[in-house]
């Protein structure tokens, strides 16, 4: 099976385009079932063309007993699926063994989402100083809940991907695909201003990334989430604080104020209307709250 892996995990790279921090992640799920089908051969190396559903469902259910969640495992299941997709492509396969396994129930819970008002009292508030650290932090958080960006699409924006004239931002998403967003007039005030400071404060900035540190290197995911995280902490009630509840936030604030799921959709860079809708189901928790809020609706 190992000789199989490495082919694929290129093919995911460089002609399906996926990021490199997915192809790792396949490559986990890969090698992790080859490991478990190479230990219940006793150390013997099985052909690919010998693995069936039922050593399939053993693996799954190995996991499941080691406590790993539904969703985990249905992840895991999905890249199995494309690994013998693409042995069906190259003939190595006639017939994929995953073909009729199906994984886990799981149940999907309703994403974590910020407030409006809570979320103008933090980005309008005190909170931030005045230093570069202080209005980076403050346009970081506004560009994710005014935009819906992912993390690792707002570490990449350079200053080539903004249309100050247009009022407009190309954004490399998933798998490469670009898509244009448009942003507000006080998005493009603070955008400039912090530019203004921060020419003043890098000198070091050779690649052109609009978010760095003080040293001129680009922020990293990571330090995007525990500024987020920092941030957000501070909102009673909320359970998560990461970036993606701000790319929860702006979508469930976008469909309160009456926008298209399609549009909304358009926006997030989801490949289907299926992960979008998701957020129909917030916003109807949402009426069911402010119905049982009603004086009649209590008695």
């Amino acid at each position: 099976m190992n000789v199989f892996i490495k082919p694929f995990l290129s093919y995911l790279r460089y002609e399906r385009g996926y990021s490199a921090h997915t192809v790792m992640a396949y490559e986990r799920d890969l090698l992790q079932f080859e490991s478990f089908v190479h230990a219940n051969a006793e150390g013997a190396v099985i052909d690919v063309r010998l693995i069936d559903a039922d050593c399939v469902r053993s693996w799954m259910v190995s996991l499941l007993d080691k406590s790993m969640a539904p969703g985990s495992v249905n992840r895991k299941l999905s890249s199995l699926k494309s690994f013998f997709k693409f042995l069906l492509k190259q003939g190595v396969l006639s017939e994929s063994p995953v073909r009729l396994v199906v994984g886990p129930k799981q149940s999907r819970p309703l994403p974590f989402f910020v407030k409006e008002k809570e979320m103008a009292d933090l980005l309008d508030g005190p909170s931030f100083d005045s230093d570069f650290e202080g209005r980076r932090d403050r346009l970081l958080l506004e560009m994710l809940y005014q935009t819906g960006l992912r993390r690792s699409e707002l570490v990449g924006i350079r200053y080539a991907d903004i249309d100050m004239e247009a009022m407009q931002l190309r954004v490399n998403g998933k798998r490469n695909k670009q898509r244009i967003i448009p942003f507000a007039g006080r998005l493009k005030e603070m955008i400039l201003h912090y530019i203004s400071l921060k020419e003043r404060v890098i000198s070091t900035d050779d690649a052109r990334y609009l978010f760095v540190r003080k040293n001129g290197e680009p922020l990293t995911g990571s330090i995007v989430y525990r500024i987020v995280r920092k941030r957000l902490s501070g909102i009673p009630m909320l359970a998560k604080c990461s970036p993606h509840v701000l790319r929860h936030s702006f979508a469930t604030s976008m469909l309160n104020d009456g926008a298209e799921l399609n549009a909304v959709k358009e926006l997030l860079g989801h490949g289907s209307l299926a992960s979008t809708s998701v957020y129909t189901h917030i916003t109807f928790e949402e009426l069911k709250k402010m119905y049982h809020a009603h004086p009649r609706a209590k008695k």
